[in-house]
């Protein structure tokens, strides 16, 4: 099966190198997707940009896909249910949850110059980042991508109601699934308890478990594939 993986903020397709042949060697295609204005250089695009690419690599695809969202893009792979309800098999959502309609994308920070630059590391302080290491947080931060305030500051739309048949995987890395599950019940998170499908899956990592967890990641998007077919 056809993997689309899609990195949240500051991200290009690169976060996922480390991903790519686990999955790969577990039978699967992985398809990293670099975001338009988070690696491409186009400081002008926008949220409808992104989703455009996402829609792209899934539309590609020979049949049904799963598609993996991070963090904030977990909106983007929320999206791409709702308008391939019939092509997107499953859902992996990594440390994030979707917005709901008509709410911002992804406003968390402030955006200077047309874009939101990465705001250092006080935001994510302890078991958010903790295990990247100074050397991990170093890297990170010098390769992090501003992203363009048409894409931070857009606006979700949702249309088809179809996105809720879609199986959603919960991946939860920081947080436990107890926690998530709290939130979700908590009406914290409006979309997901509308789920027809949602399952969780525990992650000893920080953050961002394709740069510190690549191998336990790949095998739980594996299974989640496995379980979609």
């Amino acid at each position: 099966m056809d993997v689309v993986l899609v990195g949240g903020l500051w991200l290009d397709g690169s976060a996922w190198e480390r991903v790519v042949p686990e999955l790969a060697a577990l039978g699967h295609r992985p398809v990293p997707v670099t975001l338009p204005g988070q690696g491409d250089g186009n400081g002008a695009a926008t949220l409808d940009d992104q989703l455009d690419a996402v829609l792209a690599a899934v539309d590609a695809a020979p049949g049904k896909v799963l598609v993996v969202g991070h963090s904030a893009a977990c909106g983007l792979a929320w999206l791409a249910a709702d308008r391939r309800p019939e092509r997107v098999a499953k859902l992996a959502l990594i440390g994030g949850m979707p917005a709901a309609d008509g709410k911002p994308y992804a406003d968390f920070f402030e955006v200077r110059d047309g874009a939101m630059p990465f705001p250092g590391w006080e935001p994510f302080a302890g078991p958010e980042s903790d295990d990247l290491g100074e050397e991990g947080r170093r890297a990170f931060a010098a390769a992090a991508v501003p992203v363009p305030e048409g894409v931070a500051r857009g606006t979700v739309r949702l249309t088809d109601a179809r996105r809720y048949d879609v199986p959603v995987l919960v991946v939860c890395p920081e947080f436990s699934p107890e926690q998530a599950r709290e939130w979700i019940a908590g009406g914290a998170i409006p979309e997901l308890p509308l789920a027809k499908h949602l399952d969780y899956a525990d992650i000893d990592s920080g953050h961002w478990p394709m740069l510190t967890a690549p191998t336990p990641l790949a095998r739980i998007l594996a299974e989640a594939a496995d379980t979609a077919a």
